[in-house]
C-alpha cells in the first residue's frame, strides 16, 4: 500500500487513509436514460431541468391542473443540443411507473406519501429521491458549479444548504467561465497525447502547460490552441524533460492569505521545499501525492544551508520534477529569492515567482493600521533586523531611519530590539514614538504590544522572540492599541451574541 508524506507535525509515518465520508460523490451518466418524476412543482420543475440537461429523459407524472407554471413553461421549450426530453403523463404516479428506470424523483405533500414512493422505488430496484424528505432518499442532489464537462458538486449531506450554496458560489469565483471551452479541448487531445508522450514526467509536464494556459486569463481557447498544443508533444517527446523550479509566497501563516496563483502551483508541485514558518494548514493545499521536504532556516537554530537547498533544487529539477519552493511571507521580501534565482539561471533551470503576503503587510491589516497614512508617514520601509551574523548589519542609515515621517518596520529584529531603539534615540527621534511588536502574525499564536521607542525593551521581554517578530516604528502605530482594543471587544461580543442565540430556541 502506497504510504502517506506526512508532514513534521503529524509524528510517525502511517498507510494511507480516507477520512469517512457522509456520502460518496457519483458522476452518473443518464444520457438517454429513462428517469420518472413526480409531481409538477417548482421544485420538481428545477429537479426536472436538470435530469434534461444530463441527457436524461424524463417522465414526469402529474395531473396537468397540478403542474405549476414553471413547470408548464418548461414543457414548452425546445431542448438544446444533447439534451434530453421531458416527457408528461397527464396522471398521477403509480407502481407500474418504475420498471426500465434509472432514477425515480419525487415531490410529495406528506410523509404518507413520500413512504408509497420510496417502497415502490426501493421494490423495483430503482435508486430513489422524494425532495426536501431525506429520510426517503437514497441519494442527494448538491449544489453544482457547471463548467461542463468540468462539473464541480458541493454536498453537506443535507445539513447546512446554505453552506453548500455559499461554497458554491466561492468555488464559481475560482473557474472562469471560459473553463468549458478548455475542458472540451482537453477531452478532444487526450488520446492523441496519450499516444505521442510517455507516462510519467513528460505526459505531466504537457498537462501542466495546458493547465497553466487555461488558468492564464479569461479568454477562450482559440481555433489554432489544438495545434499550438500538438506542437509542443513533439517536441517533449523527443527531448528529455527538465523539471521547473516555482518560489512562491506563502504569506504570513494564514492559509485564507494565500493567493490562487499559489494555490495552483501547490497543486501542480512534485516536490515542495519549504520553510520551517510554513504553516500547516498551507501544506495542507498541497498536492497529495507532492514530496514534502522541510530545509527550514531559523536565526539563532540549526538550520538547513543556502547551498544545500540549492542543490536540491537543481537536482529534481533535471530530474524532470516541478520543484515549490515554499516560503514564507512573499519571496521577494527578505526571502533570499535573489539568490535562488540567480543560481537557477546559471543552471538553465526555467524558475517563476508567485509573490505572497508579506508579513509588514499583514500586520498592519491585523492592527487595523495603515502604514502610509497621509497625516502621519509620506513614505515606508521594511529592514533586516539582522545580518549574516545574526548582528544588525553595519551599513543601516540611522539618521535616515530615525526620519519621524517615516513608518519603518523591521523584520527579524527580536534579538536586536535593545540595539534598534538605542540607534534611533541617538539620531533624535523621540522617545514617545509610537511603537508595535508582534510575534507570529496572523497565527493562532500571535502575540501583541504597543507602546512608545523608549518601552521597547519592556515589550520584547513580554513577547520574547522565539517566534517570528516584526518591530513597527512611527507616528501611524499610535492608534494601535486602540484598535486592538475596539477589534478584541467587537470580537467578544460577537461571541457573547452567537452563545446568547444557540441558547434560543
Amino acid at each position: 500500500m502506497p504510504q502517506l508524506q506526512l508532514s513534521r507535525t503529524e509524528g510517525t509515518s502511517m498507510s494511507v487513509r480516507m477520512e469517512p465520508l457522509a456520502k460518496l460523490p457519483v458522476f452518473w451518466s443518464l444520457a438517454g436514460k429513462r428517469v420518472v418524476l413526480a409531481g409538477g412543482s417548482d421544485a420538481a420543475a428545477w429537479k426536472a431541468e436538470l435530469l434534461c440537461a444530463c441527457g436524461a429523459d424524463v417522465h414526469v407524472y402529474a395531473p396537468q391542473a397540478d403542474l405549476s407554471l414553471t413547470f408548464a413553461a418548461l414543457l414548452v421549450q425546445t431542448p438544446a443540443e444533447g439534451a434530453g426530453r421531458v416527457i408528461h403523463h397527464d396522471r398521477p404516479w403509480a407502481t407500474d411507473i418504475m420498471q426500465g428506470s434509472a432514477l425515480a424523483i419525487a415531490d410529495c405533500e406528506d410523509d404518507a406519501e413520500a413512504k408509497a414512493f420510496f417502497c415502490a422505488a426501493v421494490i423495483a430496484g430503482v435508486p430513489v429521491n422524494v425532495i426536501d424528505k431525506p429520510a426517503f432518499c437514497q441519494f442527494q442532489f448538491g449544489s453544482i458549479v457547471n463548467r461542463s464537462p468540468v462539473v464541480v458538486a458541493i454536498s453537506t449531506d443535507g445539513a447546512a444548504p446554505i453552506l453548500a450554496q455559499a461554497i458554491r458560489r466561492r468555488i464559481e469565483t475560482l473557474l472562469p467561465p471560459t473553463l468549458k471551452g478548455w475542458a472540451a479541448l482537453a477531452q478532444s487531445l487526450r488520446e492523441t497525447v496519450n499516444r505521442r508522450l510517455q507516462p510519467g514526467a513528460p505526459r505531466r509536464a504537457f498537462w501542466e502547460s495546458f493547465v497553466d494556459r487555461a488558468f492564464a486569463g479569461s479568454n477562450a481557447p482559440q481555433a489554432s490552441a489544438a495545434d499550438d498544443l500538438l506542437c509542443a508533444t513533439e517536441a517533449m517527446a523527443g527531448s528529455r524533460t527538465t523539471g521547473r523550479v516555482t518560489l512562491v509566497g506563502a504569506g504570513p501563516g494564514d492559509a485564507e492569505y494565500l493567493t490562487l496563483k499559489a494555490v495552483r502551483a501547490l497543486q501542480a508541485a512534485d516536490v515542495i521545499l519549504f520553510d520551517d514558518l510554513v504553516s500547516g494548514e498551507v501544506l495542507e493545499l498541497a498536492r497529495r501525492e507532492a514530496k514534502r521536504m522541510l530545509v527550514g532556516k531559523r536565526g539563532g537554530r540549526e538550520s538547513c544551508r543556502q547551498e544545500d537547498i540549492n542543490s536540491m533544487m537543481i537536482d529534481l529539477a533535471r530530474a524532470g520534477k516541478h520543484v515549490v519552493r515554499l516560503k514564507s511571507g512573499d519571496p521577494m521580501v527578505f526571502g533570499r529569492a535573489g539568490e535562488e534565482i540567480a543560481i537557477l539561471r546559471e543552471h538553465h533551470i526555467a524558475v517563476d515567482v508567485v509573490p505572497g503576503i508579506t508579513a509588514a503587510s499583514a500586520m498592519a491589516a491585523r492592527l487595523r493600521v495603515s502604514l502610509t497614512h497621509r497625516d502621519h508617514a509620506q513614505a515606508v520601509r521594511f529592514v533586516t533586523g539582522h545580518a549574516r551574523d545574526g548582528k544588525l548589519p553595519k551599513t543601516l542609515d540611522w539618521r535616515s531611519l530615525a526620519d519621524p515621517t517615516t513608518t519603518t518596520v523591521f523584520y527579524m529584529a527580536g534579538r536586536t530590539a535593545g540595539e534598534i531603539c538605542h540607534h534611533l534615540l541617538a539620531e533624535g527621534m523621540s522617545e514617545a514614538t509610537p511603537a508595535v511588536i508582534v510575534s507570529s502574525v496572523a497565527r493562532s499564536s500571535e502575540r501583541r504590544w504597543s507602546g512608545s521607542l523608549d518601552e521597547l525593551h519592556v515589550g520584547i521581554a513580554e513577547i520574547g522572540y522565539d517566534e517570528p517578530v516584526l518591530i513597527g516604528i512611527g507616528g501611524v502605530f499610535a492608534t494601535a492599541a486602540a484598535n486592538y482594543e475596539n477589534t478584541h471587544r467587537e470580537s467578544s461580543l460577537k461571541s457573547w451574541l452567537d452563545s446568547r442565540s444557540a441558547m434560543l430556541p
